[in-house]
Order: C-alpha cells, then sequence, then structure tokens
C-alpha cells in the first residue's frame, strides 16, 4: 500500500516553469506557468496575457524548471530585469 501512494504522489508533483518566447516584430515575453505548452497555445489564442495579444507569439525558446510557483515567479521578476542582451544569452 504504501508502495501504490508513494508512486501516486510522485507522479503528482506539480512542476512550475519559467518560460520566454520569442514574438513578432522579434521580441521577447517572460512568463511563468505549471504547463508550458498549454500556456503557449492560450497565448497563441488570444486568452494569455495581454502583450501577447497584440505581439503574437512564434516559439518558446527558453524554459527552466522549479519545484515551487515562488521560485518560478522569483526567476520570472530576475528575468525581467534583465537586458536583451542578457536574455538572449539563456537560450543562445
Amino acid at each position: 500500500m504504501t508502495v501504490l501512494i508513494t508512486v501516486f504522489f510522485i507522479l503528482n508533483i506539480n512542476m512550475f516553469y519559467t518560460y520566454i518566447l520569442l514574438t513578432e516584430g522579434n521580441n521577447l515575453y517572460c512568463g511563468y506557468t505549471n504547463d508550458v505548452e498549454k500556456r503557449f497555445q492560450k497565448h497563441v489564442e488570444g486568452k494569455g496575457a495581454k502583450y501577447t495579444r497584440s505581439h503574437k507569439p512564434l516559439k518558446i525558446v527558453y524554459k527552466k524548471e522549479f519545484e515551487t510557483k515562488s521560485e518560478a515567479m522569483k526567476e520570472e521578476a530576475r528575468i525581467k530585469k534583465m537586458s536583451r542582451e542578457e536574455k538572449l544569452k539563456l537560450f543562445s
């Protein structure tokens, strides 16, 4: 019984991600989520952030995994303070 509970717990751990999108106009957008692909699709559909409604996302260029939402949010804040050149170095 303990093994089943442990396996169930491991499979249901929710990871969080900080991500960067390349958008039309060669701009970068940074955010955080618990499902990068699903969030990207929301951005593409115009149901994501206000910024990506007017700057159509083209692709995910960077993602980093975290165990907690707080860690992902802190990384997002750190990245948003970076210059464009510093952001490009993350995934180039």
